[in-house]
């Protein structure tokens, strides 16, 4: 196979398995309805079974964030290739609560093994003149198969075949295909194992240097990726309870739309500068929010999609920009350190606030909730556009 040709297969190899492996993790959103009836869990119980998710991701972030510069990046993966099937038999067992903790929490350790590793992956496959291609691919791979999740388990429960059984045993054929994919992949690390950098637990820090850049970025993350978990966690209960749409196809559509939106917000901003896209993200957030608050008022469906649109896109441009203006102020000796304290901000910031949604929508009604958090997402993209302001103008 010829060299130009080849490096091509082995990124699309790649790109498959970093696909299916984040599909796993959104799979269960619009089943959420199902579990709830058959064990009848409330909403604080739903979005705690959905932020378990985010506990995995964190602890292979800070335990295995820098696995891969050490042990390579298949072996990495290849482990977390085994969370991921492991959580897909987990959610074929028996149902109970603590199986679905269980299984989220395994599936958030294969993303955040995943997430550096086949980021990295990726990008080192390609040639020095097809970098940014290699970053649009990274970022449609991951957010890709985020969005695929819901539509797949959305579409099988529509169709009534078995929707707590056919998504998983479909996503366990998948990753057997992303095992092989892995192999035709092949291995980017190749320093002697004496020279390369000794694993060690990330110790989330951020010099200062960088703090100006990191301060707006987490900020700015933290309200978009919270976005992401309500839409994540809550979303099928919204529509349901608060909008009078109960089909699972409509449920996934709309968690997918909202991951399409945050691919689309990333490419279309991909040649502008990340100081230019942060404020205007921030602002367009801003308007997202209120879009979504007068959606629920008003009870309106296609308000509701325009506010899915607008904050999935300003999220994608946020992310992008916030990453790479992390990455270009800090030092780079520390810069993998430093992106992945990024990380954990924004894995917190898609768990905690939606866990605060379910206790409040069981004290005070599912609209108070998801208004109350619409408002802090709101702020804190505001707070971010005055210190962005305040930086430029500094």
């Amino acid at each position: 196979m010829p060299r130009e040709t080849a490096w091509r297969w082995r990124l699309a190899a790649a790109a498959f398995a970093f696909w299916a492996t984040m599909l796993g993790t959104t799979l269960p959103t619009p089943l959420y309805g199902l579990y709830t009836q058959r064990l009848g869990l409330s909403t604080l119980a739903q979005t705690t079974v959905f932020a378990a998710y985010a506990v995995g991701v964190v602890a292979a972030l800070v335990a295995a964030g820098q696995a891969s510069d050490r042990f390579g990046r298949r072996p990495v993966l290849a482990v977390g290739l085994a969370f991921a099937a492991a959580s897909a038999v987990v959610f074929l067992l028996p149902l109970s609560l603590p199986g679905l903790l269980t299984g989220r929490v395994l599936s958030g350790v294969s993303a955040g093994l995943f997430t550096g590793a086949a980021t990295a992956l990726v990008s080192e496959l390609a040639p020095p003149r097809s970098a940014r291609t290699a970053s649009l691919v990274a970022t449609a791979a991951n957010t890709g198969g985020l969005g695929s999740g819901p539509l797949l388990a959305g579409a099988v429960a529509q169709l009534g075949w078995a929707p707590l059984v056919v998504p998983y045993a479909a996503h366990l054929a998948l990753l057997v295909l992303a095992g092989a994919a892995l192999l035709v992949a092949g291995e980017t690390v190749r320093a002697p194992q004496a020279e390369r950098p000794p694993w060690r637990p990330l110790r989330p820090s951020v010099p200062a240097a960088a703090r100006s850049a990191f301060v707006p970025a987490a900020v700015s993350g933290f309200a978009g990726f919270a976005c992401l978990g309500l839409y994540s966690a809550a979303e099928p209960r919204v529509l349901r309870q608060l909008l009078d749409v109960s089909a699972p196809l409509a449920a996934g559509a709309v968690a997918a739309l909202i991951f399409a939106a945050s691919v689309l917000g990333q490419v279309a901003t991909a040649r502008r500068a990340p100081a230019r896209v942060l404020p205007a993200g921030c602002a367009v957030l801003l308007v997202g929010t209120a879009l979504l608050a007068t959606s629920l008022e008003l009870a309106s469906l296609p308000l509701l999609l325009l506010a899915t649109v607008v904050l999935g896109a300003a999220q994608g441009a946020c992310f992008r920009a916030g990453v790479a203006e992390v990455g270009a102020a800090s030092p780079p000796q520390r810069r993998a350190e430093v992106v992945s304290t990024l990380f954990v901000v924004l894995y917190v910031a898609i768990s905690v606030p939606v866990v605060g949604v379910g206790a409040l929508a069981d004290a005070a009604g599912l609209r108070v909730a998801v208004l109350a958090l619409a408002g802090v997402a709101g702020a804190l993209a505001a707070v971010a556009l005055v210190l962005l302001v305040r930086r430029r103008t500094a």
